[in-house]
């Protein structure tokens, strides 16, 4: 007797075609500008209609390394760098700390906490900046007056020392509210009876946290750091509104694509070139992508061993 049975199967097409529909939106709207930028790296293109645009192959990059830049850019270069690194580690530890907490089952008003660590990451960066330039106003902030009543006073965004810091302070305070969220979900999926079974084995809270909770938690860490590493290094916006754009304590590669494109060095439309604002995007393409791969083979060795 034949016990065969035809059971229908859903169709596969809708998914093909989502798919392609993804694949040519990604291809429009990413892959193009990005082949477009690499192409006006090697031009002399600049923002006013009458000037003519002539291919200089590899005179911008030449000019980038060259003698003539070599200290603003090595600065910027060090900015960004440092920007990236202090605020990921800062931003990782301190979501995964908080996460912990709001995790906590017995904790009450823990739905209103986890509000209002996601708020800053919707007020956008403009606002983020106004109320922090407001805190930190030199001339009667709230910040200002408690150094005041120490006998202290600053200059903060103002002091080439200190205001790089000051920006990475205010960018974990912006999205930390992020990885907090993936660190919750990652939590959220670990089974309760890995914490029972190490509980009955003898194991206590560091315990758990070392050997159950941060091995579960490896593609939640993996995802926040290069999420951390990726907005940081580029990353401009928060450092414009806060300081300006002509500080090399706080300057980085990301602001000067900006102001080389749309600022210009001197402020003036003549000295804005988008070839060679195109050439610093491809060098800070090349340093993101290697820093990227790099992170992600050595996060994935951790979460294999």
């Amino acid at each position: 007797m034949n016990n065969q049975h035809n059971y229908p199967f859903p169709s596969r097409a809708p998914l093909r075609a989502t798919f392609g529909i993804a694949l040519a939106v990604l291809t429009v709207f990413a892959l193009v500008p990005a082949i477009a930028v690499l192409f006006v790296s090697f031009t002399d293109l600049r923002q006013v209609s009458y000037l003519p645009t002539h291919f200089v192959g590899l005179q911008n990059y030449i000019d980038y390394f060259g003698a003539g830049h070599r200290a603003d850019n090595l600065n910027a270069l060090k900015n960004t760098l440092i920007f990236a690194g202090v605020s990921t580690v800062i931003q990782i530890y301190l979501a995964l700390g908080i996460a912990i907490l709001l995790n906590n089952p017995k904790l009450r008003g823990r739905n209103l906490y986890r509000a209002v660590v996601f708020m800053p990451t919707v007020l956008g960066v403009t606002v983020t900046a106004l109320v922090w330039s407001l805190m930190f106003n030199t001339s009667g902030g709230p910040i200002q007056r408690v150094l005041e009543l120490f006998g202290q006073r600053s200059a903060f965004f103002g002091d080439q020392n200190i205001a790089l810091y000051l920006v990475i302070f205010v960018q974990i305070w912006m999205v930390c509210g992020t990885s907090v969220i993936i660190f919750l979900s990652g939590l959220q999926a670990i089974p309760q009876e890995l914490y029972e079974v190490s509980s009955i084995d003898g194991a206590n809270r560091w315990q758990q946290l070392r050997f159950v909770t941060m091995p579960m938690l490896a593609p939640s860490i993996t995802a926040n750091v290069l999420l951390g590493i990726v907005n940081a290094m580029q990353s401009y916006q928060l450092t414009y509104v806060l300081t300006g754009a002509d500080k090399k304590g706080t300057q980085v590669l990301s602001l000067q694509v900006y102001m080389q494109s749309f600022g210009g060095r001197s402020g003036t439309t003549l000295s804005q070139s988008q070839g060679y604002a195109a050439s610093i995007s491809m060098v800070q393409f090349v340093l993101v992508g290697v820093i990227t791969l790099i992170t992600l083979w050595y996060l994935r060795r951790k979460e294999q061993r």
